[in-house]
């Protein structure tokens, strides 16, 4: 072997000695870490957070109201369209929207000029009728009286019996003539069917008019409904006499309705079910507003908590609950909801499956922790 490559191969285990030494000493001159005693507890890396107490709500039994939405538009339960029943000139219409009118009331009349001129010539045509039944029944008379004696033939008598006919017939058609002109004079007075306000005047004074022309249409407002379509599965539980609260638009205060009828059929296409709900009529109630509520179906006891709290981020519904100072994420199952009222502010519960009476859960001001976080409250929840 050469020199030189002798010369390389003990530098290298000269430079490998060195660095060993160097690291004994480097080791020699640290202290050893001293381990924890078997009674001293280990410092957390890092510190509660802290959590306020109205973050903090308790699973607790309530009475639940099982309940159905409804929407829809409210319609007077009596509304009437006045149309003119014979043609002519409109006159004497002064009612005007907003008015309120009785039933029976007159409210505008056609010109019956006409109408009465038709009245004379049919009562006249009933009386010439009746005069050629006079004439008929006396020739009758003259006829039946020979028959009797043998001065005429049967023959006779039979054409005076076929007169007299005849002619009591058309006096019979010119009396039904007659009570036709009647009914026309009488239809050119216009009166209310019910009694309620005007809601649109469709025509003005003056106007000419044709059979069936809308005159007036009149609304009672004393008693309105509200026409609900619902699912085939949420129609199943509703009842006749079911009661609901609505909120109608315009309105603070909730009205109070009433389940009155159920349609026996489902639409075509959607398979909805149609439900009618009564409204007592109230000041500020008008046909045409919007109304939304809840239709209560039956009443249960359950475990509950805000519907805020109840967390959708995963693949199933969970709550956050505090098991003492530590965050752990629970799976429930939502069931029934209502709405509870406390002062001025309305929160909607939900009924839950998977959780103890009187455990903390986490509300919805809290935000999404991860699951074993631990928190810090000053005070006890609400």
């Amino acid at each position: 072997m050469k020199r030189s490559t002798l010369w390389i191969l003990g530098g290298l285990v000269c430079a490998a000695l060195a660095a060993a030494g160097m690291r004994m000493y480097v080791q020699r001159g640290q202290p050893p870490a001293q381990a924890p005693s078997p009674g001293t507890a280990v410092q957390p890396t890092q510190a509660p957070l802290e959590l306020a107490p109205a973050d903090l709500v308790t699973v607790q039994r309530m009475a639940l109201s099982l309940a159905v939405p409804v929407s829809g538009t409210l319609k007077a339960s009596q509304t009437a369209l006045v149309k003119a029943r014979v043609a002519g000139e409109l006159m004497d219409l002064t009612v005007r929207e907003g008015d309120a009118v009785k039933a029976g009331q007159v409210l505008a009349r056609i010109d019956p000029a006409e109408y009465e001129a038709r009245v004379r010539q049919a009562r006249q045509q009933a009386d010439a009728a009746q005069s050629q039944v006079d004439i008929a029944q006396r020739q009758f008379d003259n006829n039946k009286a020979l028959v009797d004696q043998g001065f005429i033939s049967q023959t006779a008598l039979q054409n005076s019996t076929a007169s007299l006919a005849g002619a009591r017939a058309t006096h019979q058609a010119a009396l039904a003539a007659l009570d036709v002109a009647r009914k026309a004079l009488d239809d050119t007075v216009l009166r209310a069917p019910i009694a309620g306000q005007v809601s649109q005047r469709l025509a003005q004074p003056g106007e000419r008019v044709a059979i069936e022309a809308r005159i007036v249409e009149l609304v009672n407002l004393s008693r309105l409904e509200l026409e609900a379509a619902l699912p085939a599965a949420d129609a199943v539980q509703v009842r006749t006499g079911m009661r609901a609260q609505l909120q109608v638009e315009g309105r603070e205060e909730p009205v109070n309705a009433r389940v009155l009828r159920i349609n026996p059929i489902a639409q075509a296409g959607s398979r909805s079910v149609l439900v009618y709900l009564g409204i007592d009529g109230e000041p500020g109630l008008r046909q045409g507003l919007f109304a939304e509520g809840r239709l209560g179906t039956r009443s249960v006891q359950a475990l509950a908590v805000p519907l805020s709290s109840v967390r959708t981020d995963k693949p199933q519904p969970y709550v956050q609950v505090l098991e003492g100072d530590t965050v752990r994420h629970v799976l429930v199952k939502p069931g029934a909801r209502t709405e509870v009222t406390q002062g001025h502010l309305t929160t909607t519960w939900v009924e839950v499956q998977g959780l103890a009476e009187g455990a903390r859960v986490l509300a919805a001001s809290a935000g999404a922790l991860r699951e074993g976080v631990r928190l810090s409250v000053g005070t006890a929840a609400r």
